[in-house]
């Protein structure tokens, strides 16, 4: 099989920041999937599954309610390596176009307070498995660390 392009990106290079992972043309319209990475790959310790689930039920809460970018977005959910998560919204975008979008999402999820959305175990899977500070202590050394002073290094995957 041949290798998939997600697969084909230096992680060894790769820093935090928001990056254009692909772009595909679905029923005549252009997809866009963003690569938010949290954590640098293989060189610090990955989001423990409580804080990240938790960032995804608040973040897909928020996108998907959003006053403006509701009916865009398509996907927000978590990497299986627990590094960052995808974003998938509709549109030709680039990382600078969602830039604001993913500052007012973790924004949000570092200020959040009060019960997590849909963390009971009629509407979750996994209801037990959330970690509101964790997720809140994530959120805003994400938000302050690389969103607020973002260059191009983080918008763009190594060459």
């Amino acid at each position: 099989m041949e290798k998939i392009p997600s697969f084909t990106i230096d992680h060894i290079r790769l820093k935090r920041g928001i990056f254009l992972s692909r772009q595909d043309n679905v029923g005549g319209e252009v997809v866009s999937t963003f690569d938010v990475r949290m954590k640098e790959p293989n060189r610090e310790p990955v989001l423990s599954p409580s804080a990240i689930h938790t960032i995804e039920h608040l973040a897909a809460t928020f996108l998907r309610n959003h006053p403006v970018w509701a009916d865009r977005i398509i996907y927000w959910g978590p990497m299986g390596c627990l590094t960052g998560n995808y974003l998938i919204v509709k549109g030709d975008m680039s990382s600078a176009d969602v830039l604001p979008l993913v500052k007012e999402t973790f924004a949000f999820v570092a200020s959040y307070d009060g019960e997590v959305p849909g963390a009971t175990a009629r509407d979750c899977g996994n209801y037990l498995l959330m970690n509101l500070p964790e997720a809140k202590w994530e959120a805003r050394k994400y938000l302050t660390e690389v969103l607020e002073n973002i260059s191009e290094e983080n918008l763009n995957y190594p060459e």
